[in-house]
């Protein structure tokens, strides 16, 4: 007992008088199991989840051909100041779920991002922590990292991941906090010290190391677990049938992939890669009203382009949750789509009015029918990427 008692004033010292600065230092000093203040709060292995390793298949790297890039090559926005470690992602977990970061202690970053949801919500608005509503529906964070443009929020406001993942706990209605007051309920908890140690070499606190961590467990959330990628894998490129789908899956992946003037939908111009996410230059106006009088966005009614993965699971759709299903989503973009000033080209004809897709019902359902192909369930059952908290 006097060793542990000894052991929480040396920690509680350190933080005290620490003035160091961020230098990155990702040598393991302690382990949770071996250090009793991590394991009396936390659920961690003694060796820390491999996080760096995403183990993607091959095919994410290797261009299958046709008019839009199928590789992920190019667009990881890591920055070279915060490459992945997996005691880095570690301590981004803890921060990522940790209740006790909200003003009142009853709002995480999970609580809007939910594993099992695609890191998503099912409320249209998410609640903050007195109850109010966020003021856009909540974005999934799967494959965060394969964004070029790196810019993140619906309206692109905030320039990196880094930036991006402060935000919410400043925001009055989201989680209530300032950065000081953040600070000083990170170093209230003792396990934070030796998870910093892990991380950065020693046990300086501060809102750096807070952004570091936590986007770098963002960007270790990707997917390649789904029936999609069980039938790529055995297929040359996404455009072959795929062994393992059903006659309508594969007439949906046609109709996805193909452009609209080749008798398509064109979806996989917007979401594109193997990550089926944006490749485009920045956020789009897909059209959804006449004007934006309502939510102005990005700028002219431009929103950002996220990924399809788990799309199954993250309605409901679009940045004001106005879609509570892939049918409705499937019904705007062949009926829907409004005469916006500033529409997106891809949306247009020649004549600049919006495309009318024309799909009858059976090809409606095949799309949606591809999309649920998309949804890969280890992404909510992962234990390294759940609640830590005992």
């Amino acid at each position: 007992m006097i060793k542990k008692i000894l052991f929480v004033s040396l920690v509680t010292t350190a933080i005290i008088a620490c003035n160091k600065s961020d230098e990155t230092v990702v040598t393991p000093t302690i382990t949770s199991t071996d250090n009793p203040i991590i394991s009396a709060s936390l659920n961690l292995p003694s060796v820390p989840f491999d996080y760096v390793n995403l183990n993607l298949p091959a095919y994410f790297f290797v261009n299958a051909g046709g008019g839009a890039p199928t590789s992920v090559n190019g667009i990881d926005n890591t920055p070279p100041s915060n490459t992945l470690t997996n005691n880095g992602a570690t301590l981004g977990r803890v921060l990522f779920y940790d209740k006790s970061l909200s003003v009142n202690k009853t709002i995480s970053c999970a609580s809007c991002h939910n594993s099992s949801f695609g890191f998503s919500d099912t409320a249209v608005l998410s609640n903050g922590f007195a109850g109010g509503k966020t003021g856009r529906h909540s974005m999934s964070l799967i494959n965060a990292k394969f964004y070029q443009r790196g810019r993140f929020f619906w309206d692109e406001r905030a320039a990196s991941l880094e930036e991006q993942v402060l935000m919410p706990f400043q925001d009055q209605t989201e989680m209530g906090m300032t950065i000081p007051t953040l600070l000083q309920r990170v170093r209230e908890q003792a396990f934070y010290a030796p998870l910093m140690q892990n991380a950065f070499g020693d046990t300086a606190i501060s809102s750096n190391r807070i952004a570091l961590a936590l986007a770098q467990f963002v960007r270790s959330i990707v997917s390649s677990n789904s029936k999609y990628d069980a039938g790529r894998s055995q297929a040359n490129n996404p455009v072959a049938n795929f062994a393992n789908f059903t006659a309508e899956e594969n007439e949906g992946k046609r109709i996805f992939i193909t452009p609209v003037q080749n008798g398509g939908a064109g979806c996989f111009g917007c979401h594109t890669t193997e990550a089926f996410v944006s490749a485009n230059n920045g956020p789009r106006n897909n059209g959804l009203d006449l004007n934006t009088n309502t939510d102005n966005g990005a700028g002219r009614g431009e929103f950002k382009t996220h990924t399809l993965r788990n799309i199954e699971l993250t309605a409901p759709y679009m940045h004001d949750g106005r879609f509570k299903t892939l049918e409705q989503v499937v019904e705007h973009y062949n009926s829907g789509v409004k005469a916006h000033p500033n529409l997106d080209n891809a949306l247009k004809t020649p004549n600049g009015t919006p495309i009318q897709l024309n799909l009858t019902n059976a090809q409606k359902a095949a799309l949606v029918a591809f999309m649920k192909t998309l949804t890969d369930p280890t992404i909510a059952t992962n234990t390294k990427w759940s609640n830590p908290f005992k």
